[in-house]
Order: C-alpha cells, then structure tokens, then sequence
C-alpha cells in the first residue's frame, strides 16, 4: 500500500498533511490502548503506532495525531486513574523517542475529544490536554489538533479552544468539519457556517497563521447524501466556506476597530498600576494603600457585545 500512496503521490503531487493510526474501533481497544487495563493491548498499539510513523516518515507527511478515541473511562468503579494517565504518559514518550530515531521531522499533535465512545476521556478538551503534555513533560514535543464538533461536545465553541491552544503556543492544525448543536455526538458534516470559519480564521490570523499542520476535512457526507457527486459539493462548499471566512477575517482585521476595542477596553493595564501588576513590581499591601487612597473600582467601560456582533456582521452580509 505505500508503494501504491507513493506513486499516487508522484502523479497528483499532493503532500500528506499528518498520519495517524486508528486505536480505537476494533474491539481489542474496548478498554482504551495506551491506557488499557490490559498490558499485551499497550503493546499492541505501540507495535501500530510505530508502523504508522514509519509509514508517515516513508511518505514525507508533514505531521503525526494521536486520537485518544478510547482513552478514557466508563465508570471510575473499576478505573486506576492515576496509572492509565502514567501509561499514555509512556506511550506518548516512546513515541518521541521513536520519532526521533527514525529521523521523523514532522510535528505531533494530540486530538481533544471529551466523549463518545466513552463517558469521559482523558484528552477531553484543550485545557485538559495542555495540562496533560505539561505534567508529564511532553509539552515541547506535542501540539493540539482542534476540530469544532468536539469542540461543543466538550461544551465550548471551536473560537474558544483555538484561543486556549493559541495562548499556550499549542496550536498547530485543525480538524474542520463541524457538527449539529442539536446532536449530542460527533457528526463529522462539512462546514457550511461562514460565522464559524470567520472566527476560527480570525484567531488564526491573529497568531500569525499556521507554522505547522492546516486545515483538514475529517468530514463525512450525510447519510441522505449518497450519489458520488454529493461528495464533491460538500468538499467544494467547505472550502470556500473556509476561504470566504479567511477574506472576511483580514478585512475585519485591516478595518482594525475589533483590534481598536479590544485594546482600550484593556487599557488600565498598559500604565499606572496596571502596568506595575503586569511587571510584577507590586504586592497586596501596595494595592491596598492604592485602593483606600482611590476609594472605589469602576468598571470602566461597557463591553458592547452587540455593537461588536453587528460589527461582525458588516463583513458578512
């Protein structure tokens, strides 16, 4: 098969993105891989791992997800937690080691995903995977692969976990396909909401864009949608629903009043004691001498969440 993607390779010159293996659907995984409660399914996924780095090394891809799909728990009655978290510790280390010694330059990346087949997972939104990568030390070799259906299954928006990720330096790819908010799993549809690509690409722009991975289609046609050109409208209206979403964000962002917002609404903190908190130069006695002598806190400005939504809305329409 990898002399077969290798010559499809050469005829199309299209570049594979990221590789990755699946550990999670055949039923040796029922009770999770890197953190089952069996030791011979631990090793069986690092023997399909290690193939599936050499295969994704072999066919020069840009990057490698490690999709936690089992990684997790059903009930806590029967799970040794702190150990299945030291064991996905030892696999992910093994992995980098591996990586290493094979000459892979491509970067790993971790899928937050907070259920579905389990209850709960341990990579269950972004925050919990930093929080992860930095216990065990991992954090200088991993970055997070966010997609917008597991997002909102996880109870936020696809904005907020590519801002948790942007913040920690985390960001690397995104997965984007979306889901249906009346649906509690994970669909996987196309995305078609120009107000979803617009602020994803408004924090990808804000980061500077992307140094690593890009944009993917883990998506599926609905199961309506069966004639084989289904499959083309729905690549092609989500792509230029990403691209539409990428003119919308720069031209919000060359108009600069967002930005303009945004920034005065924060600037008590660029002067004054504000500017002392952020150097660090102050201490809770100085702040309270500072308040006895200022009496009171004002909130200084109102955040004006519909003037920015229907600023939002300019772009758009």
């Amino acid at each position: 098969m990898v002399e077969v993607l290798k010559e499809e390779q050469r005829r199309t010159t299209i570049k594979l993105l990221w590789g990755t293996a699946c550990l999670f659907a055949h039923p040796r995984y029922v009770h999770g891989a890197a953190t089952s409660c069996n030791a011979d399914v631990f090793a069986y996924a690092a023997a399909q791992v290690k193939k599936a780095l050499e295969v994704t090394h072999e066919l020069g891809g840009e990057g490698y997800v490690f999709w936690g799909g089992r990684e997790g728990y059903s009930t806590l009655l029967n799970t040794d937690m702190k150990r299945e978290l030291d064991h996905l510790a030892k696999f992910l280390h093994m992995a980098v080691d591996y990586k290493k010694k094979i000459g892979f330059k491509g970067q790993f990346y971790i899928e937050p995903k907070p259920k579905e087949p389990t209850k709960h997972q341990y990579d269950s939104d972004a925050a919990a995977c930093l929080n992860f990568l930095r216990e065990y030390d991992l954090l200088d070799d991993f970055k997070l692969n966010i997609e917008t259906n597991h997002a909102t299954l996880a109870g936020h928006t696809m904005q907020h976990e590519l801002e948790v990720a942007i913040a920690a330096n985390a960001l690397g790819s995104i997965d984007a396909n979306t889901g249906d908010l009346l649906l509690g799993w994970d669909t996987d549809q196309f995305p078609t909401d120009v107000y979803l690509t617009t602020q994803c690409m408004l924090s990808i722009l804000k980061m500077g864009g992307f140094t690593t991975g890009g944009v993917n289609f883990d998506a599926k046609v609905r199961r309506e949608s069966f004639e084989p050109i289904d499959l083309f409208y729905a690549h092609i209206a989500g792509m230029d629903t990403f691209a539409r979403g990428l003119k919308i964000a720069a031209a919000i962002r060359k108009d600069g009043r967002l930005a303009d917002f945004v920034r005065e609404r924060y600037s008590s903190w660029d002067s004054g004691i504000g500017a002392k908190i952020e150097k660090g130069q102050t201490n809770f006695e100085e702040l309270q001498a500072y308040m006895l002598k200022k009496g009171e806190a004002s909130p200084n400005t109102s955040g004006r969440q519909e003037m920015l939504e229907a600023l939002i809305n300019e772009f758009i329409s």
